[in-house]
């Protein structure tokens, strides 16, 4: 344990509603001046410390001292007045059961798979910008592509009919939110845990798209909710397992890559010369989308705590057992001895990966999915529209408030 004399003071951190893609002066400070430091949240109780230096972040994301599964249950300071995931998710959970139920979902991510979704990708972006070019300008970039592209993507991905999208969409935004209050958020996870419940069953019964096939000559679901209706019926997960796994998919699959999406737009549209260079370099958009997925502050304040499992040593300061911890991803991906001029957008940048789809057992599953949705917005929406622009001013954007995943209300464009 460490001594009260060497305890560092509680920061009270109510991260601010910011424009664009500015960053968290708080995040800032800790990092440059403080980067193990105890905070305190808006909900919850208690304090925890928060982890801001890019191998700091990377040891504490792999390190198994540090738990999520000891998390349930406890009352730890956070952003939202309610915990997002369900009690049985993948993300509050430690290996060996981690790995057993993370083993389960990488059955619906295959080389097939991707290869399925981006042919269909491809044809959801053609019609939605079909749709943009119909309606003309100026149109809201949010209401027609950001938010249409990603959540048809997910769901069909997870096997959520078109006819039920809407609904999804309703129950990811309760759920997402600070701001719709624990009762409703509450409310909406219990709704979406029912509906995949429904569909998990349904699926078990006979599966509502066409299967793989194995090399063994037998039928694999080829979608996510027939890999965990699969799961549950071979014993490899629990009911409730597989539902927390499809509402967590589903919701960081829709919700994330919407406003992120929309992030990387803005970015280039303020950014005209990265904009010019690209539309010249094609060949560049991967590696500019791994910059972007770097320098954009995608989040609100943290996300999953972990609890420490005993005293740790971490950036020269010891972690009592049974103390919460953050990290920052933010932070990290702008940790200047790691990356020079870490708040520049450089899309010749080398050196060492970003961690915005998070480091270690918890890396985000469906970080290819992103990517590749990522990589087609960038592509597709100037190649059809090359004049693409802002249609108001920049100063008269309006940017979600105590949202969880930062991004735009709306963006105007015209061409």
């Amino acid at each position: 344990m460490i001594s009260t004399a060497s305890t560092p003071p509680v920061h009270f951190w109510t991260p601010p509603d910011l424009p664009g893609l500015d960053f968290d002066p708080l995040l800032a400070r800790l990092l440059h001046e403080e980067p193990v430091a105890r905070i305190r949240l808006p909900n919850g109780e208690g304090h925890a410390w928060l982890v801001t230096r890019y191998e700091d972040v990377r040891f504490v994301s792999t390190d198994p001292r540090f738990s999520r599964k000891a998390v349930v249950g406890r009352s730890v300071t956070r952003l939202a007045p309610h915990f997002i995931p369900l009690d049985e998710a993948i993300g509050l959970a430690d290996p060996p059961d981690h790995t057993r139920m993370r083993r389960v979902v990488a059955g619906a991510f295959t080389a097939r798979s991707m290869n399925r979704l981006r042919d269909h990708a491809q044809q959801v972006m053609g019609e939605l910008l079909d749709r943009m070019e119909r309606h003309g300008p100026p149109v809201d970039l949010v209401a027609h592509l950001n938010r249409p592209f990603p959540l048809a993507m997910v769901s069909t991905l997870t096997g959520v009919p078109e006819e039920d999208r809407a609904q999804m969409a309703r129950w990811s935004d309760a759920i997402i939110s600070a701001t719709a209050g624990r009762a409703a958020s509450e409310r909406a996870k219990g709704e979406i845990a029912d509906y995949f419940t429904a569909l998990l069953r349904e699926r078990a019964a006979g599966p509502r798209v066409p299967a793989q096939v194995r090399p063994d000559g037998a039928a694999r679901p080829d979608d996510l909710a027939g890999v965990l209706a699969e799961g549950v019926e071979a014993g490899a997960l629990s009911l409730d397992e597989a539902v927390a796994l499809a509402v967590l998919v589903q919701i960081s699959g829709a919700h994330a890559v919407r406003n992120n999406s929309a992030n990387m737009v803005y970015a280039l549209l303020t950014h005209p010369a990265h904009l010019a260079r690209l539309r010249a370099e094609p060949a560049l958009v991967p590696r500019a989308v791994e910059e972007l997925l770097r320098y954009i502050p995608h989040r609100n304040a943290v996300g999953l705590s972990r609890i420490a499992l005993q005293d740790v040593a971490v950036g020269g300061v010891t972690i009592p057992r049974d103390d919460a911890v953050y990290v920052s991803y933010l932070t990290a991906n702008r940790d200047p001895a790691v990356f020079a001029d870490p708040d520049g957008l450089d899309f010749d940048r080398a050196g060492p990966a970003h961690v915005a789809f998070g480091h270690g057992p918890h890396y985000c599953p469906g970080a290819a999915l992103a990517r590749m949705e990522s990589e087609l917005v960038v592509t597709s929406l100037w190649d059809r529209f090359p004049t693409l622009r802002l249609d108001v001013p920049e100063e008269r954007l309006r940017w979600q408030r105590r949202a969880l995943i930062r991004g735009p209300e709306e963006l105007p464009v015209r061409w």
